[in-house]
């Protein structure tokens, strides 16, 4: 176990009880169920509600806001020290994706701290960097310190749907409480991997693929199952797909992946041919791993609905693709799939949010790199896109530029990745310590000041 106690700069104290609390409020979120279904089918209140009590038992206004009842939101205002200073938006989602507990060995809503790790849904995704916060902000009113620009906090409902009752919600009808916010950071950023070449890494999130999410419907003629049908919409829809799924996306490098790939390769000291980015990704061992998902769109069929009955040819089949789109990858989209489902399958948008992209060589990516590395010497901080996406994209609608920054680091073989949704689901209690340590020092400005 790490150490309990750490003087931060400036008078603060990431202390005991700070260590204590991120501990503590990432098992009370677990126990509390706020499963996601989706189409609506969610409640995170008893979540907000907890949220809400603790930072207005540090002397912090919450507010607490419903589009629907039962999907709740918190967002609350910490003044910095200069008012004139742009704000920086600190967010979190509530809600978690289902949990069969069968399949789990640890029940998935128990929040049981054991050998020094915090089980359960949302321990990775992303309950721990809620609760992180909590134990941070909290050390600052216990201390008397105070951030150099106001920090909006959001605790946000729905992320692992559409968004719709969180932050889309929240940018749509609350943008006044986010007013002076140009930065944010939130989620899957600043975890430790370690390489096959014994580095270890914190890839910080600075892009993210932009969701679109297909349906895609096929028409023909509704007939008997024993008689010849070439206009059979089940065919048509099967075909597209397995075009889809066997499509090869060209090569499409963003700055945040060129960036990555060019850091990645003085790493492993080999040429940063980006010309030839496939053959490179080859070289950089368990490293390419987070950017090989990043340097193409993608499109992958996950379900398809058709008929009624066996011996009945239906007029109709329906399907739907999950489809990710980067940075400017959107007319190469949507030319792709009109050419891949054909003259007998229409497509459209089921659901669609934008692509982001953030600058790597900012003050805030700066001190982002400097917090992990001042508390992980010889670690090596990386940018990187997400595959995915997260609640930055609600936000960016308002012009705050997101990042991907929820420090954690973690031992060998810790598979970060395959946790997300994943069975089993935890986190390593050492890792929220650093985690709380991390961000205290990089939202109070401390580089270049003595912390334990």
């Amino acid at each position: 176990m790490a150490e309990r106690t750490a003087a931060a700069p400036g008078g603060a104290v990431v202390d005991g009880q700070a260590l204590d609390e991120v501990v503590r409020f990432t098992s009370d979120l677990i126990r509390i169920d706020t499963t996601n279904r989706g189409g609506g089918d969610g409640n995170e209140r008893a979540a907000a509600e907890y949220v809400a009590e603790r930072l207005a038992e540090a002397g912090i206004e919450p507010a607490v806001l419903e589009k629907a009842p039962g999907r709740t939101n918190v967002v609350a205002r910490i003044p910095g020290t200069d008012p004139a200073a742009d704000a920086m938006l600190v967010h979190g989602h509530l809600d978690v994706v289902p949990a069969q507990a069968d399949d789990w060995t640890v029940h998935p809503f128990s929040g049981e701290v054991r050998d020094g790790v915090v089980w359960g849904r949302g321990a990775i995704d992303m309950k721990n960097m809620d609760a992180m916060v909590l134990a941070c902000v909290r050390a600052w009113a216990r201390s008397g310190q105070r951030p150099p620009r106001d920090i909006v906090l959001a605790f946000t409902a729905d992320e692992e749907d559409s968004a719709a009752y969180g932050s889309g919600f929240l940018a749509a009808e609350h943008a006044d409480l986010f007013e002076g916010c140009t930065e944010g950071i939130s989620e899957s950023g600043a975890y430790t991997i370690h390489t096959d070449n014994g580095l270890r890494l914190y890839p910080v999130a600075a892009g993210e693929r932009g969701t679109a999410w297909l349906e895609l419907t096929a028409e023909g003629r509704a007939g008997h199952g024993s008689k010849i049908n070439h206009e059979n919409a089940v065919v048509h829809l099967a075909a597209a797909v397995a075009r889809i799924g066997e499509h090869r996306w060209p090569l499409r490098l963003t700055a945040t992946v060129r960036a990555a790939l060019t850091e990645l390769a003085a790493l492993y000291g080999v040429p940063a041919d980006l010309d030839d980015a496939d053959a490179l990704l080859d070289r950089l061992g368990t490293a390419a791993a987070f950017v090989r998902p990043t340097v193409r769109n993608s499109a992958n069929p996950t379900m398809l609905q058709a008929g009624y009955k066996v011996n009945v040819i239906p007029g109709t089949a329906t399907g739907y693709v999950d489809g990710r789109i980067l940075p400017g990858g959107q007319d190469e989209f949507t030319a792709t799939m009109d050419q891949l489902t054909g003259p007998h399958v229409r497509w459209d948008y089921h659901h669609r949010e934008v692509p982001l992209e953030a600058p790597v060589d900012s003050a805030s990516f700066a001190a982002m790199r400097e917090a992990v590395e001042h508390f992980d010497p010889g670690a090596h901080v990386v940018p990187f896109c997400m595959s995915g996406g997260t609640d930055a994209k609600q936000f960016s609608r308002l012009g705050i530029t997101g990042y991907g920054f929820s420090p954690l680091r973690l031992p060998p073989g810790f598979d970060y990745q395959a946790l997300f949704h994943g069975v089993d689901e935890h986190v390593p209690v050492d890792a929220l310590h650093f985690g709380v340590r991390v961000l205290d020092r990089f939202l109070r400005g401390a580089a270049g000041e003595e912390t334990a």
